[in-house]
């Protein structure tokens, strides 16, 4: 699914207006009539309505929806917010159409505002996705008043006072709605952590603009739904053997953390490898041959740490990280991997902080190298940010100098390409930020690696199927009791 900026949303709009062909009110009511369905399915109609419009297009939708609403037996109250003199035509239009029956209050000032119980459902239809300066004035205050009450607030597109695109500052006035229903495409707003509060939980409802459209406009940033992750997945063929499936090499471990690589080869093993191959220090391997009895394990002549580097001719893949350590002995190892890897590789953990603290070493790593870094790993390795749109943009030059795949690890996790595009991913939840989870993220990718996935390919659906499988254990287990193990007992597609 793609995400596109201000002006593309502008000119989807335009597009599909004039090539449907359609009116543009004809269009809104279409959109309206979308978030309706939505609501009426989450709030029963014996919940009383409040729509806060503003004189925009956005305004002019709550119009709409306040109509639909009242013909489908809500008790709806309509305030508009009189900050401009100036409204769209469409807002004009559907003010028209709201009858006798549905007088909507006006809002000249602060003491205007109502009282409201806290069994209404607010609506903020005050301003759209065009937005591009901080909300001040009446508008603010109309903000401050809705986010102070105990009711239930539902944006219409996107919060407002919420730049569709671009960072707000930290002083700005935005609503912090419950939910978040928006037409057609997710915005990028909605995915990064900083906008948490001011977008809630977020629905897409189709509101059918132009396909056409849509699929020859290029954009950088995509979400990886259902759908995109289930269509990059290869069948199995009947014939299929062992060897048909890869042969991964999981470098992990040292004295301690040796569950790091426990975690790793088991997702790598659930994730479909046909063979897996595990080094680890001496210490590791009883623990290894006990716990992991379908892998093969070699022994680095160091006990507590990895030293050397195994046998990598039958390779088809290779994943270095899980619980490394950091031993000057670690550091050459490591070297020694990117000069000789001769197949898809996979960095995580302490060999991501041995590259940040060893920074020549970043220009040995083989084309598309996939690093998965969480942010404090990302910084070590990029440097600090102000906010997350700059870290964002500072992964994708870092991709672009490197031509690596950078995994940004978190909520939505954002998978980096070289050539500058970003997918974010749907799936995951709170639960998965726990100790080991990103050991079991490397070693689904190590598999799909393996089993000659393209490396964007194996980095995305890894990622999806992370995410998916950490969900399933959350429905089994909880969020709160979920750990990393239970993550691995809930693999496959």
């Amino acid at each position: 699914m793609k995400i596109f900026n201000v002006e593309q949303i502008r000119a989807m709009d335009a597009y599909t207006i004039g090539h449907e062909p359609i009116a543009s009110i004809d269009l809104m009511e279409r959109a309206s009539q979308a978030f309706v369905r939505w609501f009426c399915n989450q709030y029963v109609n014996t919940r009383p309505i409040a729509v806060f419009c503003g004189k925009g297009n956005n305004g002019g939708d709550g119009l709409a929806i306040a109509r639909i609403l009242s013909g489908c037996g809500y008790d709806v109250q309509v305030f508009i917010v009189e900050y401009s003199m100036n409204a769209s035509d469409d807002f004009r239009l559907n003010l028209s159409r709201l009858g006798n029956h549905l007088t909507p209050r006006p809002i000249h000032s602060e003491s205007d505002l109502p009282q409201l119980s806290k069994q209404v459902v607010c609506i903020d239809a005050l301003l759209g996705s065009g937005l591009s300066r901080p909300v001040d004035g009446l508008l603010g205050l109309a903000i401050k008043y809705l986010n102070n009450l105990s009711c239930k607030l539902v944006s219409v597109d996107i919060a407002s006072g919420l730049y569709t695109d671009r960072p707000n500052s930290d002083s700005d006035t935005i609503i912090k709605p419950r939910y978040t229903v928006t037409f057609q495409l997710p915005k990028l707003a909605f995915l990064l952590p900083q906008n948490a509060e001011y977008v809630g939980e977020w629905h897409v409802v189709d509101i059918g603009l132009n396909a056409d459209y849509i699929t020859n406009t290029s954009t950088p940033f995509h979400f990886t739904d259902k759908f995109e992750a289930e269509k990059r997945i290869k069948p199995r063929q009947k014939f299929s053997h062992k060897g048909t499936f890869g042969h991964a090499v999981l470098i992990a471990g040292s004295f301690g953390k040796i569950g790091a690589a426990v975690l790793s080869g088991k997702a790598c093993l659930r994730s479909g490898v046909g063979l897996l191959t595990m080094h680890v220090p001496a210490c590791g391997y009883e623990i290894m041959q006990i716990s992991i009895p379908e892998a093969m394990t070699t022994v680095d002549e160091a006990e507590k740490y990895i030293s050397k580097v195994p046998d990598l001719s039958s390779a088809t893949a290779i994943g270095i990280g899980p619980g490394l350590g950091q031993d000057n002995a670690t550091v050459k190892a490591l070297e020694k991997v990117l000069e000789q890897a001769k197949v898809p590789l996979i960095i995580d953990a302490d060999a991501l902080n041995i590259l940040s603290t060893n920074r020549q070493l970043l220009y040995k790593l083989p084309e598309n190298t996939i690093l998965t870094p969480h942010p404090k790993e990302f910084q070590r390795l990029a440097g600090e940010s102000s906010n997350e749109y700059e870290r964002l943009e500072k992964a994708r030059a870092f991709a672009a100098r490197y031509k690596v795949i950078i995994c940004l690890k978190g909520a939505n996790t954002a998978v980096v390409l070289p050539n500058g595009e970003v997918h974010f991913n749907s799936t995951g939840n709170p639960g998965m930020a726990t100790g080991g989870t990103g050991d079991v993220l490397t070693g689904i990718i190590t598999s799909l690696l393996a089993q000659k996935y393209t490396p964007a390919d194996a980095a995305i659906l890894g990622v999806y199927q992370h995410g998916l499988a950490g969900d399933r254990a959350a429905g089994a287990r909880g969020q709160t009791a979920l750990i990393a193990s239970d993550v691995v007992e809930h693999l496959g597609w």
